[in-house]
């Protein structure tokens, strides 16, 4: 999507009818350059976007930042991160359980696919203040004008902000590409969107910061010079897809589809237990059931799916009906057997839309005999509403793991949630205002306990999550952006939940063309905050979060400095990060227990486009 402060920055593009310019040249850029994603396909919902050029939020570059700190996280780039808030399973059925990379993962959900009237090029270089650095490289082009190819690639090397040995000490490495194509047939009745990804991901975990009460020597702010737990322990998820969707227009109004997917994961974790990092394990009261000198985890969770179903439309209504069969097993050197499963899925959709502005949408899935999930929708200019009815499996770790340090068989029940959500809309000349309120039931919710193991609720919880987001512009060139959140949970399993009270962040900045519209700039300052709360801890053996009852996450709100600019097609940003450090009663903050959050640190970004 298009940056929020869009309408004040165009370039002065052709519009995409019209390519070329008064001297007769042909004119590439960002309009003529258009994406979509397979949903627009799949949905009979076909709109191309152009290449986004806003600078509103472009500084917050990390997937942690750019979520609004909504993830919780080890305070750098390609950590281990989760929600901090409840979210719905994409899945109802059998997934691996293995989710803390996937904020870092280019999944084929995500995949965008091009319809170039150029050969399209996008570089993008972030150099974060300690050498946490990404590099991301898309291309795109129209091979002809119904079919076009490209690839994207990406690459993270951040190096530890805690106790870091040398410059090139590095926390996180990771390398991952993808390859693309859609297709068109001349009589437009056939389309073909295929994709592959690949992801390396590996993370030389530190265990955190020893806590004082272990080593008097230790200090909580001291970062580089912190003392950690691990030296010699090292993480590793591999993730491989190939992705295919075809369709046939039958009729005008009748399509039929097929969908077809191959996955794998592999998980490692290895650390050497000869060296200093078997102090970690032993403080935990960890048993080493399989090797005493080292611990080498492995775990691969594999699946192929095949959906079939058809589509269209009845004048103003969307209809779809589908069956899906996903076959998969989870496997480990150390299971006695492989845990297998195999689904079968029916489900729909329909959609109505009065106008552009009014809709409704409703859809579902069965998955025989157990799981199911519902959901409506209501679109209107002034009201958006929302209701989910679930009821989804627990992961395949979550029923059976096998480890050095911990081994579980669990049959848990199916997870039930109950999910209401409504946005208000109120615009007006210089002010946007989006009040709104989410009631999540969840019932049997499967987490990890204070030792560390998967467990199930006992009843349920009931969470009224009311928020208000809001833009405010004044003066023409002065914006403030806002969005406070509070939650209240009860029931029996409130205590298997971890979210702060109050969330909040703003952000007030200038926002303005220089130069006579040669230069675009916003620069101002952005905070956030979150109330005390024992936020859970992070288990690198398992790659899982869990609960913990002896750390507060105490509440301190962070200020940080941005410029972002953009000269024709380049932008670039300047972000100084913790700049109330040293000013505030507490010398710093933590986002999970024993990890602190960034010191004072200036980043540089930079991003290009190319057409030709």
């Amino acid at each position: 999507m298009r940056g929020s402060g869009e309408n004040q920055e165009e370039e002065k593009e052709p519009q995409r009818g019209g390519l070329i310019d008064d001297s007769t040249k042909m004119v590439y850029g960002p309009t003529t350059t258009l994406y979509f994603q397979e949903q627009n396909l799949r949905y009979n919902k076909m709109e191309k976007t152009p290449l986004d050029t806003g600078l509103t939020g472009f500084h917050n570059f990390e997937p942690v930042f750019r979520s609004g700190h909504k993830y919780q996280g080890l305070a750098n780039i390609g950590s281990a991160a989760k929600p901090v808030y409840y979210t719905l399973p994409g899945l109802i059925g059998t997934t691996s359980g293995f989710s803390a990379y996937d904020l870092y993962y280019h999944s084929p959900d995500s995949m965008l696919y091009f319809d170039t009237k150029s050969p399209y090029t996008k570089l993008e270089a972030f150099y974060g203040g300690g050498n946490r650095n990404m590099l991301n490289v898309a291309f795109a082009r129209n091979v002809n004008p119904r079919w076009n190819i490209g690839f994207n690639f990406n690459t993270i090397k951040a190096r530890k902000t805690l106790n870091p040995n040398a410059r090139d000490d590095n926390m996180v490495e990771q390398t991952s590409y993808s390859l693309h194509t859609n297709y068109r047939s001349k009589d437009e009745k056939y389309f073909l969107l295929a994709n592959f990804s690949r992801m390396h991901h590996n993370v030389y975990e530190s265990g955190g910061i020893i806590p004082p009460t272990v080593d008097s020597t230790s200090l909580y702010f001291t970062y580089e010079d912190s003392k950690v737990w691990l030296s010699n322990t090292e993480a590793t998820d591999i993730r491989q897809d190939y992705h295919l969707y075809h369709q046939y227009n039958i009729l005008e109004e009748w399509q039929v589809y097929h969908v077809f997917d191959k996955k794998k994961q592999g998980l490692s974790f290895f650390s050497d237990l000869t060296t200093s990092d078997s102090a970690y394990f032993n403080y935990f009261g960890l048993p080493k059931m399989i090797n005493q000198d080292s611990t080498f985890n492995y775990h691969h969770f594999s699946e192929v799916r095949n959906e079939a179903g058809f589509k269209g439309d009845f004048g103003p209504v969307y209809y779809n009906a589908f069956v899906k069969f996903r076959t998969g097993k989870f496997t480990s050197p150390n299971f006695d057997s492989d845990y297998k499963f195999n689904e079968v899925y029916i489900g729909g959709a329909l959609r109505g839309e009065i106008n552009d502005q009014w809709s409704f949408e409703a859809d579902g899935e069965y998955l025989i005999p157990s799981g199911y999930r519902i959901n409506g929708y209501f679109h209107s200019p002034f009201l958006d509403v929302s209701y989910t009815k679930a009821s989804y499996k627990p992961t395949a770790m979550q029923e059976m793991y096998r480890g050095n340090h911990y081994s579980w068989t669990n049959s848990f029940s199916n997870i039930g949630v109950d999910q209401i959500k409504g946005v208000i809309k109120a615009d007006f000349a210089n002010i946007s205002l989006r009040p709104s309120l989410t009631i999540n039931r969840v019932n049997n919710y499967v987490y990890f306990d204070q030792n560390q193991e998967a467990a199930q609720a006992d009843g349920g919880a009931f969470m009224v999550i009311p928020g208000v987001t809001a833009d405010v512009t004044f003066w023409k060139k002065l914006r403030w952006q806002s969005e406070v959140i509070y939650t209240a949970i009860t029931g029996d399993a409130t205590d298997a939940f971890r979210i702060p009270d109050l969330y909040a962040r703003s952000r007030l900045f200038f926002d303005g063309p220089m130069f006579d519209d040669h230069l675009y700039i916003q620069f101002g300052v952005e905070g956030r905050y979150k109330s005390s709360y024992n936020a859970e801890a992070y288990m690198p053996a398992t790659q899982q979060f869990y609960l913990q009852n002896d750390f507060d996450v105490y509440a301190y709100p962070v200020l940080d400095a941005f410029v972002d600019l953009r000269i024709n097609r380049t932008r670039v940003l300047f972000r100084y990060n913790h700049l109330n450090s040293g000013f505030m009663e507490r010398q710093g903050y933590f986002v999970t227990p024993y990890y602190t959050g960034l010191k004072g640190s200036l980043d540089l970004g930079i991003s290009w486009y190319f057409f030709d």
